[in-house]
């Protein structure tokens, strides 16, 4: 299992030596990804709140890229329940989740 913002980049050579189960990419509502990160950053008092805020603008905007690059590198873009739903299938057993 990999996991972060890199793990598409291990994706096809996984698949070419037949050690790919699934590669998915998280969609998730980018407003509420931003808002978890920015209360979360805040209450780690990580930097200033005008450089957390600016961040993460710039964050929420990348957002969209950063999915197309990973399912460009062969992870499937899916929402976390999905992704669960899948993995706790190859976990009994099924494949396809």
């Amino acid at each position: 299992m990999a996991e972060g913002i890199f793990a598409a980049e291990i994706v096809e050579e996984c698949r070419r030596r037949g050690l790919l189960a699934g590669a998915y990419a998280l969609r998730r509502p980018r407003g509420a990804t931003f808002l978890r990160r920015l209360a979360r950053d805040l209450s780690e008092q990580r930097k200033a709140p005008r450089v957390l805020v600016r961040r993460g603008v710039a964050l929420l905007r990348a957002e969209p890229a950063v999915l197309r690059r990973q399912t460009g590198l062969g992870a499937e873009a899916a929402r976390a329940r999905e992704v669960l739903r899948r993995v706790a299938g190859l976990l009994a057993g099924h494949p396809r989740g």
